[in-house]
C-alpha cells in the first residue's frame, strides 16, 4: 500500500470513527499474533499438530481430560509469555478517548484487559478464570500457569473434579451473558472496526453484518482475504500493529 493510499484510507477511517456515536471493535486471533500467540488455524499453529475435536471439545474434556491438559499446558505457556502489542494499546487508548465503546473479543488470552480496555466482551470466554467441572468451586488462575506434565489433569482438592478455564470448548454454547452485550453493542453501534478475524468462526461472524444491516459502517485491518469483503467499507490490507496506532493518533487527540 503506498503512503498516500494510507493516509487516505486513514482520514476516512478517522472520520468515521469521530463522526460515530457508538463504534465498537470486533477482534479476533490475528491481533495477537505479533504478541507471541500463533493464530491456531494457520500453518504450524496449534491446529496443524492437535485435532480440535481430541483436546478442545467438552467431549473430549469428559473422556480424556489428561489429553485436553496437555494442550491447555502448551496453549496457556504462549498466553504467559505475551504480551500486548501496539495494535492492543491503540484500542485502549481509543476506548478511553471515546472513539470505541467495547471490545468484542473471540480471543481467550485477556490482553485486552492488559492493555487497559476496561469494556471486553470476551464472546468465548478468557483463560482468566478456572472452575471445578464437579463443584463448580473457582481456581486461582496463577496455579494454572504452573501447571506440568506431571500434575495434568488439574484436579480440585475439595471433590476431585477435573478443573477447566471458562472458555468455550467445541460443542458447548456460547456464554448468555456475552451473547447477550454483544448483541446489544451490535444493536446500537453504528460502525464496526473489524480487527484480526477473517470471519470463518460462527456465530460471532455475524456481528459485523448485523451492524452493516443496520446501516452501520464496516472498517476492517486485515491481511490477506477474509469473509467480510462483500460488506467492508474501508479496508487496510495492512499489519494491525502498524495501522491501529497511527488510527489511535488521528482520532484520539
Amino acid at each position: 500500500m503506498s503512503d498516500s493510499a494510507l493516509e487516505s484510507l486513514l482520514a476516512r477511517a478517522a472520520e468515521t470513527l469521530k463522526s460515530a456515536r457508538h463504534a465498537v471493535a470486533f477482534t479476533g486471533a490475528g491481533i495477537s499474533v505479533p504478541s507471541g500467540i500463533p493464530d491456531f488455524r494457520s500453518p504450524g499453529g496449534l491446529w496443524s499438530r492437535f485435532d480440535p475435536m481430541e483436546v478442545a471439545s467438552i467431549g473430549a474434556l469428559r473422556r480424556d481430560p489428561k489429553r485436553v491438559w496437555e494442550f491447555l499446558v502448551e496453549a496457556m505457556d504462549f498466553f504467559g509469555r505475551a504480551a500486548p502489542n501496539p495494535a492492543h494499546l491503540a484500542l485502549a487508548e481509543m476506548e478511553r478517548a471515546g472513539r470505541i465503546r467495547a471490545v468484542i473479543t473471540q480471543n481467550i488470552d485477556g490482553l485486552h484487559q492488559e492493555a487497559g480496555s476496561r469494556r471486553v466482551v470476551e464472546f468465548h470466554g478468557g483463560c482468566q478464570t478456572f472452575y471445578c467441572t464437579g463443584c463448580k468451586a473457582p481456581h486461582d488462575p496463577g496455579l494454572a500457569r504452573k501447571i506440568t506434565a506431571s500434575d495434568i489433569p488439574w484436579r480440585c482438592a475439595a471433590c476431585g473434579g477435573v478443573v477447566r478455564p471458562d472458555v468455550v470448548f467445541f460443542g458447548e454454547g456460547i456464554p448468555q451473558a456475552a451473547l447477550h452485550e454483544a448483541s446489544r453493542l451490535a444493536a446500537q453501534a453504528d460502525a464496526v472496526l473489524i480487527v484480526g478475524t477473517s470471519g470463518e468462526v460462527a456465530p460471532a461472524n455475524q456481528i459485523p453484518a448485523n451492524i452493516k444491516a443496520r446501516g452501520g459502517t464496516v472498517i476492517e485491518i486485515n491481511l490477506g482475504p477474509t469473509l467480510y469483503r462483500d460488506i467492508t467499507d474501508i479496508r487496510f490490507d495492512a499489519k494491525a500493529e502498524e495501522v491501529l496506532p497511527l488510527l489511535a493518533s488521528r482520532t484520539c487527540c
